[in-house]
């Protein structure tokens, strides 16, 4: 049965301070955090997800919309669309991020202008990339496993599985890799070389080359990545 959790007070969110049920905040940090791990949903999608009623999912929203910690958009929508206007999509702000936003960020982010002092900014590119190798080690045998035409997908399960959030979908000009959450987003908001070596391993793994067209970095929603159109291999031109 679906719960019908709500109710007006504190959000779980961090910085307020009006009384609330664990209950209710504990189901109101669901709420932002499916939000997180799919990316913009519909009320819809998250009463789904969560087990809960229209109602329920409606009134966190509503108080998360009033605390900044998401918000309202007309969702995006790809080739043929039908009548009416688009399902409304909600979609976390800065602010909600920055409640899951974890202290060590700030000790790496000192760490990283150090080495940038020390030994200049070619060292934190080379740290980017040296950090990053792993993940394409990690990923390479999934990748290649893939069909053809599947990789990018591939690729999104596996960051998925990562805590990244990621799905791929089809566009007119190839695929978009989005990820919906990147743990170093808020220091890749100082160091953009995490995002550039990150570019280019999934370049080499999907074998073409990839475009960033956003990043949660630079404050976009998401991150998402442009693959052209036959990927064939793992060796771009």
């Amino acid at each position: 049965m679906r719960e019908d959790a709500g109710g007006p007070g504190r959000s779980a969110v961090q910085g307020s301070s009006a009384p609330e049920s664990d209950a209710h905040a504990g189901t109101r940090n669901k709420v932002a955090r499916s939000i997180l791990e799919h990316g913009p949903s519909t009320a819809a999608d998250l009463a789904e997800r969560l087990d809960l009623t229209a109602a329920a999912v409606r009134r966190h929203l509503d108080a998360l919309l009033g605390e900044g910690v998401v918000e309202a958009r007309q969702q995006r929508v790809y080739g043929h669309r039908g009548r009416g206007r688009p399902a409304k999509v909600f979609a976390l702000t800065d602010t909600g991020r920055g409640a899951f936003h974890q202290e060590y960020d700030v000790l790496a982010a000192d760490a990283l202008h150090f080495l940038a002092e020390v030994a200049g900014e070619d060292a934190v590119m080379e740290f980017a990339r040296t950090r990053v190798a792993a993940l394409e080690i990690k990923y390479l045998p999934v990748v290649e496993s893939a069909p053809e035409g599947k990789r990018a997908e591939a690729l999104a399960e596996a960051l998925s599985a990562d805590g990244y959030a990621a799905n791929a979908r089809q566009t007119p000009g190839g695929e978009q890799l989005c990820q919906h959450h990147c743990p170093v987003a808020h220091v890749a908001e100082r160091f953009p070389q995490l995002c550039e070596a990150e570019a280019e391993v999934f370049a080499r793994l999907l074998g073409t080359h990839v475009q960033r067209l956003a990043t949660l970095a630079h404050g976009d929603g998401v991150c998402t990545t442009h693959v052209p159109k036959n990927v064939t291999g793992r060796n771009p031109a």
